[in-house]
């Protein structure tokens, strides 16, 4: 084994070392030394040539720059012969770096982690923003395009676009396609541009290095930066007080001249407790008609997903309208009709059958194949021949439900006194995935009556 004053540098040591862009000159002594006694140092190639001076005549550089999925098996293979290895990453390896990759792949023993300061701690110091209640991010992903309105979780900036709903300050770490003028966009297009001030730190500690602070994001979207570079958002709009779910019908746009065709608030808080819904789920809406039950499910599931599909093209534009009044990004909806143009969907934890369009003895079949383990299914049923359709499928199918009828009545004023009007009773019925075999040729049922 090598010794030095600062300490004891094993043979079978991998060493992560944590560099900026001024390289040598912010790495502490025992960084040096390890470097120095490495016989391969694997790194990106600004980083290998800004250490180089350091590296023993006799040291193998090795650059990751898209062979990230060979660095453990480099590792492993010098360890194996007793040659002390160094892993080059960029500021601190344990904040969205490759520290996080080797940790889990290799024994964590053989690990030896010297972190620097992240560029994203390094960015708030230059901006003199405390950063103890930020939230810090990556979008350093494969290049999906600029963000829609509805995308869905395997875009690139879709997790930047959940957190914008919710976060105070946002430390985003970007690449050369998720840049800065790309985040502002994002803002954009969910109607936040207004909402927060972007900075911008590009090259930090190089010699051309810049700071751009408190910009709109109507002037970011515009303008070109170096690379690297990263991104601060810092409110300056407070976020929307709605409650997660319960709103009254009002606040959400309806069809005219038919206003109404919305599940009542009585039923959607029913329905959306018999979906028994979980912060991560998947869930479909099937129906989606002014979209008030799936919205309400995406709020409550903010770190899943809600997949929605409704046949009128008319009520497409009122559920963009109501995404956008109760700022949900977590929704994605499509014009067509279940269960056929839901095929390309991932399987679900919950679904809500909203209506059926003639459709609901092939809906409860093809719903009930996709359901995870322990998914739920709740459907709104007003037609009595509908229930009857479905309960049979159900039974056919091997499926166990329970069947509640809602009916509410709600206060109206005559003359200076109040009555009571009854609503339309709904019934609900809400089932598990059960245990199906595999599905066959055999035609469905038709159903006598489509829900609305």
């Amino acid at each position: 084994m090598l010794y030095y004053s600062i300490g004891v540098i094993h043979v079978s040591d991998c060493s992560v070392i944590g560099v900026l862009d001024d390289g040598p000159a912010g790495l502490t002594a025992e960084a040096v030394a390890r470097i120095g006694a490495a016989k391969r140092v694997i790194g990106a190639r600004r980083m290998l040539d800004g250490c180089a001076d350091l590296m023993a005549p006799d040291a193998e550089p090795l650059e990751l720059t898209g062979r990230i999925a060979d660095v453990p098996g480099w590792i492993e293979a010098s360890i194996a012969v007793g040659d002390p290895v160094v892993v080059l990453a960029t500021g601190d390896p344990l904040c969205f770096g490759i520290g996080g990759l080797l940790a889990r792949r290799l024994d964590p023993a053989k690990l030896h982690i010297l972190p620097n300061r992240s560029t994203l701690q390094l960015a708030c110091a230059r901006f003199r923003i405390p950063w103890e209640d930020a939230r810090w991010l990556s979008v350093h992903h494969r290049d999906s395009g600029d963000w829609t309105p509805g995308a869905t979780p395997d875009h690139g900036l879709y997790p930047l676009a959940q957190a914008l709903r919710r976060e105070t300050l946002l430390a985003v770490l970007t690449n050369p396609a998720n840049g800065p003028a790309r985040i502002a966009r994002l803002l954009l297009a969910e109607g936040l541009g207004e909402d927060f001030d972007l900075h911008v730190a590009e090259r930090l500690l190089m010699p051309e290095e810049r700071l751009i602070g408190g910009e709109p994001a109507s002037a970011i979207a515009v303008m070109d930066f170096a690379d690297p570079n990263l991104v601060l958002l810092r409110r300056r709009r407070a976020t929307s007080a709605l409650p997660r779910f319960g709103l009254p019908d009002d606040a959400y746009s309806q069809r005219r001249p038919e206003r109404g065709l919305i599940t009542k608030r009585e039923v959607r808080a029913v329905a959306l407790a018999l979906l028994e819904l979980r912060p991560t789920d998947q869930v479909w809406d099937l129906g989606a008609g002014s979209g008030s039950v799936g919205l309400e499910a995406a709020r409550l599931c903010d770190r899943g997903h809600v997949y929605a599909i409704e046949k009128n093209a008319d009520d497409l534009a009122l559920i963009e309208a109501n995404r956008r009044a109760l700022g949900v990004a977590n929704y994605s909806v499509r014009a067509g009709m279940a269960p056929d143009d839901c095929a390309d969907w991932p399987d679900p934890d919950a679904v809500f059958i909203g209506g059926s369009s003639g459709r609901l003895a092939q809906m409860l079949e093809t719903v009930l194949r996709r359901l995870r383990p322990d998914g739920r299914l709740v459907l709104a049923l007003v037609a009595v021949e509908n229930l009857t359709l479905a309960l049979a499928t159900l039974d056919r199918l091997g499926a166990h439900w329970d069947l509640n009828q809602i009916q509410a009545a709600r206060s109206r004023p005559i003359l200076s006194l109040h009555r009571l009007q009854a609503e339309n009773p709904v019934w609900l019925v809400q089932t598990r995935a059960p245990s199906l075999p595999p599905a066959d040729q055999t035609p469905s049922e038709t159903d006598p009556c489509p829900e609305p």
